[in-house]
């Protein structure tokens, strides 16, 4: 492979953010069709308010302990999601550093309700999010 000066630059003008961020209706697009999991890294309280339906849920501070995915997202692509976008982006950095395929959803659970998408709650009636 031949080397380049515009190749150089273009490697080190642009370094890793890490993991990229999907749109709430991206992220239902790719959960719906089964081609990734969706992880809510919510605490509980605010996942028993209001969470997108069939979110797998394990708190970050869970997460950042150690603990491993929950069975229905271990050796599946994997969707974060938080509140409004910062937990989940370091969950999935977090998960990449372990080898998982992981993305996050920009502006969370807020931008999830506000673009119309389903939250369903605790007892599996409409929920909502805790701001």
């Amino acid at each position: 492979m031949p080397f380049s000066l515009s190749s150089l630059f273009s490697t080190f003008s642009h370094p890793r953010r890490g993991p990229g961020r999907l749109t709430p209706r991206q992220a239902r697009q790719r959960t719906d069709g089964g081609e990734a999991v969706l992880l809510d890294v919510r605490e509980t309280p605010e996942w028993k308010a209001g969470h997108a339906p069939g979110a797998l849920h394990l708190p970050l501070s869970r997460l950042l302990a150690g603990a491993p995915l929950p069975g229905g997202a271990q050796g599946a692509p994997v969707i974060t999601i938080c509140r409004s976008g910062h937990r989940s982006r370091r969950a999935a950095a977090l998960l990449a550093g372990r080898g998982v395929e992981a993305t996050d959803v920009s502006g969370g659970m807020t931008a999830w309700a506000r673009a119309g998408l389903p939250v369903t709650g605790g007892r599996g009636g409409s929920g909502g999010v805790i701001t």
